[in-house]
């Protein structure tokens, strides 16, 4: 991952935004990322995924771009979404959301987080965060605060890098994961059949925990309490497959992506 067979300096924004309800809505926010302020597709934007949740009421939208064109993108977003959702008559269960939130800003190739940050301008930067969100076969929210807390990174036995709640969802109890990538300097290619997979930016080496591991562990608290687990669900992708989609779109064009992603990867 240290270079772009594009000869473009890639890099990757998640737009959380208050509305999963209404797909008209979102998808007008998502394809407001690909149009320049005249009105005209940019060439070098694409919408990867988007992901929306009606129990949450709310949407993960995946946006990649060139880093010279990737902060107007997210910008022209944010401005559709608020005018688009009322926030006084929104409904949802998710505590962390605002109208629009959560825009981390992070690199795919060529560009450092500073570099990058700054194109965006002051919108934000970070390395790769994905999202990993595992169902226990329960409505126990108790058993779920616990089980979130213990895989959590910033428990002395947790995961390192891993930000972790407890919601209700459809009847049951989600684990929802933030999984951020972290820098290390010992890391070497891996897989996601290990605890940890590492990949490499720029010459650097970087590491996040694998969805897989994550389910495992969550499968195992929850077996010691005496509650299954129903599945796991991926948000949007790993860096590797971020950086492989975002490069297939981009080549090839492909503003609105998430229209054909599965028939392109599988």
């Amino acid at each position: 991952m240290s270079s772009s067979r594009l000869g473009l300096r890639l890099a990757g924004c998640l737009l959380n935004v208050s509305e999963g309800r209404r797909k008209h809505i979102v998808e007008n926010i998502a394809k407001a990322a690909l149009l320049d302020k005249n009105g005209l597709n940019h060439p070098e934007v694409s919408v990867l995924n988007i992901f929306s949740d009606q129990d949450y009421n709310r949407s993960v939208i995946t946006i990649v771009a060139s880093v010279e064109k990737l902060g107007s993108s997210v910008l022209a977003a944010c401005l559709e979404a608020f005018q688009a959702i009322d926030m006084e008559a929104q409904q949802g269960i998710h505590p962390c959301l605002g109208a629009v939130d959560l825009i981390p800003i992070y690199p795919l190739t060529g560009v450092r987080i500073e570099e990058c940050g700054a194109l965006a301008r002051s919108v934000g930067a970070s390395l790769y965060v994905m999202n990993c969100n595992v169902t226990i076969d329960s409505h126990d929210l108790s058993a779920g605060r616990e089980i979130a807390t213990a895989i959590r990174g910033s428990n002395p036995h947790g995961l390192k890098g891993v930000q972790a709640m407890a919601f209700p969802h459809e009847g049951k109890i989600e684990i929802a994961c933030n999984v951020e990538s972290f820098e290390d300097h010992e890391a070497t290619e891996s897989s996601e059949d290990t605890q940890y997979v590492a990949y490499n930016v720029l010459g650097h080496q970087y590491t996040y925990v694998s969805p897989h591991y994550i389910e495992a562990q969550v499968k195992k608290l929850a077996n010691d309490r005496g509650i299954g687990t129903i599945g796991r669900a991926l948000v949007g992708f790993t860096p590797q497959e971020c950086k492989k989609c975002a490069e297939y779109a981009i080549k090839e064009n492909i503003g609105e992506f998430w229209k054909i992603r599965e028939g392109v990867f599988m």
